[in-house]
């Protein structure tokens, strides 16, 4: 609209200076300028290469980012709890995406609750209460990106693990790995005090052939073994009714009889049980055995790189957490467990960025069990003698 006739101008005054290191107020963020706004909040105000760049700061591409935003929409518009009304420090209302990339932030970079506040000029408390939020709403709406696999996708997962190392009827891989706790979280008790003189909880996972984990479990104390810590688990409970694992397979090119139970694969670590193989322990194994042993161990291997890129990639689980709570801990790694997930169902490229190693509990000792059932032996014989059969048909 153009200027009126004969209305007077307004005296322009010039606009005074902000003091050094406060950021103007940015426009409400919308769906064009929303990661530009926030990545100058996240650089304090001067631009950076990293900051820039979104996958460089959030690990994920934006299709995930989008997808999570999508995901969790309707409890975070919600008018409950104030949560519309958390500000930047420059007053700015955070929209949807500024609160969902705060506590991915929070997840990602491990960084403290009062590091993250004073880089948006926020309370700590409010970083805190983001976080969570989000972490419920994960919880509720994500669920479904974590679950034992239907009839189908474990027609799928069986045929991954035979093709690639010549497993027969293996639904799955299992492995435990500790998550630090500051010493002082439990000044009075000993109980999360682990071998290794360190405050942990445990986190014990099933994972399919491409790392997607497909049960967790985890609020045990550092002090107990794997052994124990399965047996205490819903998921024990489950396989020893025929709740799980209980599907049987005819072995093709075996005497007519030989058949083998649905089993998932674990370390010296677990007892050898009908739906849990385990690798032979005797010295000087035989050339069928040690065949075996090899399969059994690069099958292993998709469990325990799920495991170090969990940790590498929300580094709130690597090193000690900040005030940890043992109640919420649990939440943190679950959610943790869902966003992995999340980012393998949407074919995220960024999960692929596998750390250097496999060893998700650097300075832990292996540890032993020899129990072993009756039943699972005569199946591991079985599957030792078809492993040895298939010989150099199995890939290298």
């Amino acid at each position: 609209m153009a200027p009126l006739r004969g209305a007077k101008r307004r005296k322009r005054h010039p606009e005074k200076a902000l003091p050094a290191g406060v950021m103007a107020p940015l426009p409400p963020p919308d769906a064009a300028d929303w990661w530009d706004s926030f990545s100058r909040r996240l650089a304090a105000g001067h631009y950076s290469k990293d900051c820039q760049n979104f996958e460089s700061v959030f690990k994920m591409s934006r299709k995930t980012f989008d997808y999570i935003c999508t995901l969790i929409t309707g409890d975070f518009s919600r008018k409950t709890q104030g949560f519309r009304n958390f500000r930047f420090g420059d007053k700015t209302i955070l929209a949807l995406e500024d609160q969902v990339a705060v506590a991915l932030l929070r997840l990602t970079t491990g960084e403290s609750l009062l590091s993250i506040g004073n880089r948006f000029g926020m309370n700590h408390s409010a970083i805190s209460n983001i976080t969570w939020k989000f972490i419920e709403s994960l919880e509720d709406h994500a669920i479904s990106h974590l679950k034992w696999p239907d009839p189908e996708e474990m027609a799928t997962i069986k045929a991954k693990f035979e093709k690639l190392q010549g497993l027969p009827n293996c639904c799955g891989a299992i492995d435990t790995t500790h998550i630090l706790m500051c010493s002082s979280a439990q000044p009075n008790s000993n109980v999360w005090l682990d071998c290794e003189n360190k405050n942990s909880m445990v986190l014990q996972a099933v994972v399919d052939p491409d790392m997607r984990f497909r049960d967790v479990v985890s609020g045990w104390p550092g002090s107990m073994d794997d052994s124990c810590i399965l047996r205490t688990s819903g998921f024990y409970k489950l396989c020893e009714k025929g709740g799980r694992l209980d599907g049987q397979m005819e072995l093709p090119g075996e005497p007519a009889g030989s058949v083998v139970r649905e089993y998932i694969i674990g370390d010296t670590g677990y007892p050898l049980l009908p739906w849990l193989m385990t690798p032979y322990q005797e010295r000087d194994l035989s050339p069928a055995k040690a065949a075996f042993n090899k399969q059994h161990a690069a099958a292993r291997m998709v469990v325990q790189g799920a495991m170090a890129r969990l940790k590498e990639r929300w580094q709130v689980l690597k090193g000690e957490l900040w005030r940890p709570d043992k109640h919420r801990l649990p939440r943190i790694i679950y959610a943790c467990c869902l966003l992995t997930n999340i980012m393998i169902d949407l074919g995220d490229t960024h999960r692929e960025r596998a750390p250097a190693s496999h060893d998700h509990d650097d300075g832990y000792y292996q540890q032993f069990s020899n129990v072993a059932d009756d039943g699972a032996v005569a199946q591991r014989d079985v599957l030792c003698q078809f492993v040895s059969r298939l010989g150099s048909k199995l890939p290298e």
